[in-house]
């Protein structure tokens, strides 16, 4: 669209969503975000830039994203399965929940058509339940509900944390040192202030409490300890709540390139066997190993235990040669 002389002065925002009616002014914000508006060839960073007289203003729309998830093909590794839920043993690399900008290729998507129509609905929409969630990069035990009952129960259990019940969620991480035997982490979690892809320990964030014990120890190529097999229990739910708390406590996860940046020269310390194996891990070093609740049908205690993936056993393997 060409700016008539009348419209000279105005902001590209105000100007767009007055032309394009259905477009709302944030809606145009966003567009101007993710580089999607020109002013002739050049691509407007600004959308409080103000546009001359003949200037030419092109919108590129990207295609609308799909309202509801859609079932896709996707092999699952399925622990355990009846007509309330399905335990999934989830690949690091399986995003849980589909979001903006990312609609397929995700837990949902597979469980979808993996259950089929047996989802008898969540909400009223057929869909899988999730309760928890796990993040991209983490492996392991993951509940979901397939019915509205079965929803309800899980999800009152895991706002429980297991402190009145028999929820229990056990990950094994590989971590950089050696912390003490046994401990607990009991800091806040919120947002981390100047990035908004990170978490971090902060007054006044939500109360997060982290158990672990230590299972193994590595030494480096001089036979010095360097990294350790920890297992971590939780009794709160936060995002990337081990990630964080172990990072807090100077023993951040082998190959978190979110929160362990301060130990990228770690690495050289090892064998070059392993140094090799955590340079090409590609994922943090975390797996829900163990997962236990009770049944939202009959109460039953239904407990879990999935085994480290090829990758993370191939890493313990070769952290404790020296």
């Amino acid at each position: 669209m060409t700016v008539s002389p009348e419209e000279a002065g105005e902001r590209i925002d105000r100007l767009l969503a007055a032309r394009l009616a259905p477009l709302s002014r944030t809606r145009i914000q966003r567009l101007v975000a993710e580089g999607q508006i020109l002013n002739g060839e050049r691509v407007v960073g600004d959308a409080a830039e103000r546009v001359n007289a003949a200037d030419v203003l092109t919108l590129r729309l990207p295609p609308a994203e799909p309202a509801e998830p859609l079932p896709e093909a996707i092999p699952l590794t399925v622990a355990f399965e009846d007509a309330s839920l399905i335990v999934v043993d989830k690949p690091a690399g399986l995003v849980v929940h589909p979001a903006p900008g990312n609609w397929s290729g995700t837990l949902v998507n597979a469980l979808l058509h993996h259950c089929g129509a047996s989802l008898s609905g969540i909400g009223g929409v057929r869909r899988p339940g999730i309760v928890h969630r796990l993040d991209k990069d983490t492996s392991g035990l993951l509940v979901v509900a397939k019915t509205d009952a079965a929803h309800r129960s899980l999800a009152a259990q895991f706002a429980d944390h297991g402190r009145t019940g028999h929820l229990e969620r056990a990950y094994l991480a590989f971590v950089w040192g050696v912390p003490d035997m046994r401990g607990t982490v009991d800091a806040p979690i919120d947002r981390h202030p100047a990035s908004r892809v990170k978490m971090a320990v902060r007054s006044g964030g939500r109360e997060a409490i982290t158990h672990w014990r230590l299972i193994e120890t590595f030494a480096d190529a001089a036979g010095q300890p360097v990294a350790s097999l920890v297992e971590c229990r939780l009794e709160t739910g936060r995002t990337h709540q081990i990630r964080v708390h172990m990072a807090h406590i100077g023993h951040p996860l082998l190959a978190d390139e979110v929160y362990g940046t301060g130990f990228k020269t770690k690495p050289a310390r090892l064998a070059p066997p392993a140094r090799a194996v955590v340079e090409q891990l590609g994922r943090q070093a975390l797996h829900a190993a163990h997962l236990s609740f009770e049944h939202p049908a009959d109460g039953a205690v239904m407990a879990f235990d999935s085994p480290l993936p090829d990758e993370l056993e191939n890493l313990r393997r070769a952290l404790a040669v020296t």
